[in-house]
């Protein structure tokens, strides 16, 4: 697309009348969109929304190309002078009308079958994932797999009908009624009815909840085992309370919850049956790459092993992934503590277990000891609850433990049975849950022998369970916790298991260890202790004020968390943490040292290199750079007086990063935000929804029937009993003319730039283009334009959260007034090809997004306000680029500028919708999200 000249910004929220004409009623519309995508019920009034929300939620309906086209055909409308809109949301305000497509092409190879072009992959010869029979006799690898289900197409069991299940699922799993207001729904529904001699699908709360508990399918009980001390007869801490109580821990078989989830054909083309390592590049310039989880040589060097047994050979790896995380609910109300343990399969994709599709499952509620005060530190009680601990997960997970060394038959999610076998895989837990897991001394790295006062130096060698083993059958109790920091007594679970080494399985924890962790707990409270050091506590503060001005100055950016009152406030969550990562490195510039900003510098390039979807072999090199610098620059904090040492075992854990790289694959697919998120739904509704007596019995119940809700949609979807309905298409138009938008937007000369851009779209050769035409050779345009507020970009970006594929939608905003509102103008990356620029893509600030029709064809068009690059490369400390403003072309993606703050502190009228127009200097915010990372990188 040629460019249309832009006016400055300050322009851009001229003021203008528009009038609204609303009834107070409107007609039902029972004619809904259903999302056909398996698993997902959201309905739509139009077939905007459902692509809107196919997009943005599955990642469906793509193209990749090398050259830039214009949108898929599908994409427009039967009359070109309507372009496409998007259904826009209510909460939007009177200017947001929808969306113009857009058809971004992602920068680098094309992908097919979520492999790039120029990628192989090795597979295991031996556990090569074969299909069988139900007997678990190897068929042919082109035999059709047996009918799905016996049960006949309309069979709706136990509901009667689609609208009762869609009534139920509704009601119980997505808006959470209570039951009072069910039996009220219900009276009204049924009083509607009446007159015409029928009834609503259920009479009330009562017959809701007994319908769901016979759903056929799904149905895993959940059970509870008791545990109590067993004192020996040498024990000389005599008679403490805790000792006769009894301990209940609740679960549900996992070997149930794991065949469920390989039959779920929700996973369809997002599983790996095999272990493979994967390379890109041809002969000897292929190196080596990480993805999912199966890419690891953790799960190669597992199949090896197990492959020494012949009777394996043909099966398919099964790593078990658990999690755990203690949490409390609420502190108002008591100390409602609870202890959910979970469990995933490493076969499925990473993208699938971070999306939460059914690929995580809660298996149990372990135990938590309490006692009073007296015997809190009880050495003695302390060395139980960790035991009780372990002991429970043994038996939890005991069901698994046959079909770790003997194959049994399982059906798979594509109607297929192979022949499985099991292996406790990679343990998700922070590092306090870590040295419980590694039966270590609390501040020991749970992974290596490096001593706890020296972690910031060279490790001592990695742990194992041959070498704990060994030193155990070599030295006493107190050389082991004092020398090696074992506690001897203590027995870890994955003993009892085939092929299982705790101190191997333990996973990268990307939300505690670097973002909450490294980040916010370590890095950002130096920063304040340094500022209150160095300045004193008034003229501390008053640089803390400034640096929460500038952070609540930071533009708006689609999913972009603000902080309007800055980050001076006490309870955090890991999305606040990522947040403020993203916006914190400019804002302290000018008010630290230089080094500061270049240890932050560091650290956020480490974050973003190791969340990648994909990590290569030059990747490693990246992030090996990256954190030498980082240890490098982190010695500003000590020469200042701040700290005294860096002994910290989650900045310790950083140096292990690579070798679990190796191991594991890419980090993100084992991080325990996905525990976190699990925590709302398992744990912390189910909470809200009780009657707060007795609590942990109606949770276990609310989870059994919100699984069987799920499983239910998936069964009834894989029947093809859910496809979407008939439609009514509700189109929304604004139309106006171009003379108008040049009075709206103060830009006289619009209708001659879109003249000019005309000439480059129709005529333009190589010889010649617009500029070198006088204007009356240029093609006239005087009819009629469609204005939208916003532009919907797809483009593949699989390390930021993102569909299927690693397909990511974002909406770029260009209105007058933002939710009623200051307006919202973002900015962009345009690919231009200068050279002078970053890596080829120039920034603008989107002023207008609009089409017209002229010669039959339609034209999407974007107001361009430029932005012109200082530089060449990114600035030294920061890495970021910096940028003065001046004028459009071919948009990729949005972009998100930081103003160049200095050293002085900002005005109090500065606010995020104006600080673009306050200042003259900008960075490219690379640390916004990962696509930009790898943009300007």
């Amino acid at each position: 697309m040629s460019h249309v000249q832009a006016a400055p910004a300050a322009h851009a929220a001229s003021n203008h009348t528009q009038i609204f004409h609303h009834s107070k009623h409107k007609t039902f519309n029972m004619n809904l969109i259903l999302c056909p995508h398996p698993g997902c019920s959201r309905t739509f009034k139009n077939r905007s929304g459902l692509t809107q929300h196919r997009h943005a939620i599955h990642g469906f309906s793509f193209e990749m190309r090398k050259e830039r086209e214009a949108p898929p055909h599908e994409l427009h409308p039967a009359n070109p002078n309507e372009p496409p809109t998007i259904g826009a949301r209510d909460d939007m305000g009177p200017w947001d009308n929808g969306d113009i497509e857009m058809d971004y092409q992602p920068v680098g190879d094309e992908t097919e079958g979520g492999v790039s072009s120029g990628t192989y992959r090795d597979y295991h010869q031996q556990l090569d994932g074969h299909i069988c029979n139900e007997a678990g006799d190897f068929i042919p690898p082109e035999a059709p797999p047996p009918p799905y289900s016996s049960r006949a197409p309309d069979d709706w069991t136990p509901y009667r009908n689609r609208l009762e299940f869609e009534t139920a699922e509704f009601l119980y799993s997505k808006v959470q009624m209570s039951a009072g207001n069910i039996d009220k729904l219900m009276n009204l529904w049924g009083r509607t009815l009446e007159k015409h001699d029928d009834a609503p699908p259920f009479t009330d709360h009562r017959n809701l909840y007994s319908t769901i508990d016979d759903t056929p399918v799904g149905d895993v009980l959940w059970k509870s085992f008791s545990m109590k001390y067993n004192a020996n007869d040498d024990d000389s801490s005599g008679s403490a309370p805790w000792m006769g109580k009894t301990y209940t821990a609740w679960f549900r078989d996992p070997h149930t919850v794991i065949h469920n989830m390989l039959a779920n054909p929700d996973f369809k083309d997002e599983m790996d049956y095999i272990p493979y390592r994967e390379f890109n590049g041809d002969g000897d310039n292929a190196k080596r790459q990480w993805h999912n989880m199966m890419s690891g040589n953790w799960a190669w060097d597992q199949a090896d092993e197990i492959a020494k047994d012949p009777c394996s050979h043909g099966a398919t790896f099964i790593p078990i992934i658990l999690g755990s995380d203690k949490m409390t609910v609420s502190v108002a109300t008591g100390q409602n503590d609870y202890y959910p343990l979970y469990a995933s399969i490493g076969n499925v994709h990473n993208n699938v277990r971070r999306a939460h599709r059914n690929a995580v499952a809660i298996v149990g509620f372990l135990a938590i000891p309490k006692m009073t005060k007296k015997y809190a530190e009880d050495p003695h009680f302390r060395k139980f609850k960790k035991q009780l601990f372990h002991s429970s997960l043994s038996k939890i997970l005991s069901s698994l433990k046959p079909a770790m060394s003997v194959p049994e038959v399982v059906r798979f999610r594509d109607g297929h049975f192979r022949r499985v076998i099991y292996g406790l895989g990679p343990y998700i837990a922070d590092y306090p849950e870590q040295s419980v897991l590694a039966c270590v001394v609390y501040n020991w790295c749970a992974k290596c022998f490096a001593f706890p006062d020296d972690l910031d130096g060279l490790n001592g060698g990695l742990r194992g369970r041959e070498t704990t083993d060994t030193l155990c059958e070599e030295f006493d109790y107190g050389m082991l916790w004092e020398e090696w920091g074992i506690i001897s007594d203590l027995v870890p679970f994955t003993n009892d298991f085939p092929r299982a080494d705790i101190s191997e399985l333990l996973s990268p924890d990307l939300l505690h260890q670097i973002i909450k962790g490294t980040f916010k707990d370590h890095l950002v409270t130096w920063v304040e202790q340094y500022l209150l050091q160095e300045h004193g506590k008034m003229r501390a503060k008053e640089i803390l004020d400034d640096i929460d001005r500038r952070i609540a100055a930071a533009p708006s950016f689609a999913g972009l968390r603000r902080f309007p009152e800055g980050c001076g406030f006490s309870q955090w969550t890991g999305d606040d943490s990522k947040a403020l990562m993203k916006v914190y490195l400019p804002a302290i510039e000018g008010h630290v040292p230089r080094d500061v900003v270049r240890c932050f510098r560091a650290f956020l390039e480490f974050c973003y290199i190791v969340c990648q979807d994909i990590i290569t072999e030059d990747t490693l090199e990246k992030l090996l750079n990256t954190l030498q610098r980082f240890h490098q620059y982190w010695q500003i904090f000590q020469d200042t007086g701040v700290r005294s040492n860096f002994s910290l075992p989650r900045q310790h854990s950083l140096n292990h990063y690579i070798l679990l790289i190796h191991m594991f694959g890419a980090p993100n697919g084992l991080c325990s935000s996905i525990m976190e998120s699990k925590h709302i739904k398992a744990v912390k509704e189910p909470w809200r929804w009780s009657s707060k007596f007795n609590t942990l019995g109606q949770m276990l119940l609310t989870n059994q029937r919100l699984d069987k809700i799920a499983v239910s949609q998936v069964d009834f979807t894989a029947r093809k009993m859910l496809n979407s309905c008939a439609v009514s298409h509700l189109e929304r138009s604004r139309a106006r003319n171009i003379r108008a938008l040049a009075v709206e937007m103060d830009i006289p000369d619009l209708p001659q730039l879109v003249r000019l851009f005309l000439y480059d779209q129709l005529l333009a050769d190589d010889s010649r283009n617009s500029d070198d035409v006088p204007l009356s050779a240029c093609p006239r345009f005087e009819g009629p334009i469609k204005i939208f507020n916003s532009a919907a970009a797809t483009f593949f970006a699989p390390s930021d959260p993102s569909g299927i594929g690693g397909m990511r939608r974002e909406h770029i905003r260009a209105v007058p007034s933002w939710r009623r509102g200051p307006p919202r103008y973002n900015t962009v990356f345009i690919n231009t090809g200068s050279e002078d620029s970053i890596n080829r893509m120039e920034v603008g600030r989107v002023l207008c997004f609009f089409s017209f029709c002229h010669s039959s064809e339609t034209f999407p068009c974007t107001l361009i306000h430029w932005f012109k690059c200082i530089n060449n490369e990114p600035d030294t400390d920061t890495g970021l680029w910096m940028l003065s403003v001046i004028h459009l072309d071919t948009i990729i993606c949005a972009s998100h500028l930081l103003p160049i703050f200095g050293d002085g502190f900002i005005g109090d009228h500065v606010a995020f919708h104006n600080s673009l127009d306050s200042f003259a200097g900008f960075y490219v915010n690379k640390f916004v999200d990962h696509n930009s990372f790898e943009i300007a990188s």
